[in-house]
């Protein structure tokens, strides 16, 4: 199965908390999406990677996401290896999306700028006609290489190049992010010994509302979410901007 948009995190609840709303959004609108989580988490302080794939599938449920796809690369390791980038390749050539989501080059957590580099190389040699890779199938894949490539904002803060309105999204991200329960603070749904993490603690769905309504009021909107152009935009006429 093909898709429109490709949504590719270094764990799962990355793309959740970082363009959950974007993503429900054009599922609403047609659109085909798909998610690819490049490890399973299984270096998480808070949980197990087999629970983290069970609430990475019910998140895909509430999104309305059509794909998602489990790697196998290892989780707090992640680094830009020819294996990786082949990899990638393999992915982008099997769903062929017309736009890739993917981390920011400078980030707190060393795995989402590994996969910003992978995706990064991964885009450019998956054009690559003398590059030969292989479907889940066994049948040689076609070169295809991605119209766009956009980053999404993450932990650290960065001057988005554009906004995206998530106001008529925004609870259902919000459920998709809480069905990380073993990852944010959901007391009802999992209680633990497990040492506190940053999103564990109960301020942390505040700070998620907060930079929603912060970008929102840039444009206008209550909710929004913010992206980085890895390349110039350029419109066809000035008439799509306008109201």
């Amino acid at each position: 199965m093909t898709v429109d948009v490709l949504a590719i995190g270094a764990h799962p609840d990355d793309v959740e908390l970082c363009v959950g709303g974007t993503l429900a959004a054009l599922v609403r609108e047609g659109y085909r999406v798909g998610i690819v989580d490049c490890t399973r988490g299984e270096y998480g302080t808070r949980g197990s990677a087999s629970l983290r794939l069970e609430e990475a599938r019910r998140a895909q449920e509430i999104l309305g996401v059509h794909r998602r796809e489990f790697l196998d690369m290892p989780d707090s390791a992640i680094a830009p290896t020819d294996d990786a980038i082949v990899e990638l390749v393999r992915v982008l050539r099997q769903y062929r999306p017309h736009v890739v989501l993917f981390p920011p080059p400078f980030e707190r957590h060393p795995d989402h700028e590994a996969v910003h580099r992978i995706v990064r190389s991964a885009y450019f040699k998956s054009g690559l006609a003398r590059l030969h890779t292989f479907g889940p199938d066994g049948t040689e894949q076609e070169p295809y290489r991605p119209a766009r490539l956009y980053s999404y904002i993450q932990a650290y803060h960065h001057e988005a190049d554009f906004f995206v309105d998530i106001s008529q999204t925004f609870e259902q991200k919000l459920e998709a992010i809480r069905a990380y329960a073993s990852q944010v603070y959901v007391p009802e749904r999992y209680q633990s010994d497990e040492p506190e993490t940053v999103l564990s603690r109960p301020d942390f769905l505040e700070s998620v509302v907060a930079r929603a309504r912060y970008w929102g009021s840039m444009i206008g909107v209550r909710y929004a979410e913010g992206f980085l152009a890895v390349e110039p935009l350029g419109l066809r006429s000035l008439s799509v901007l306008f109201p």
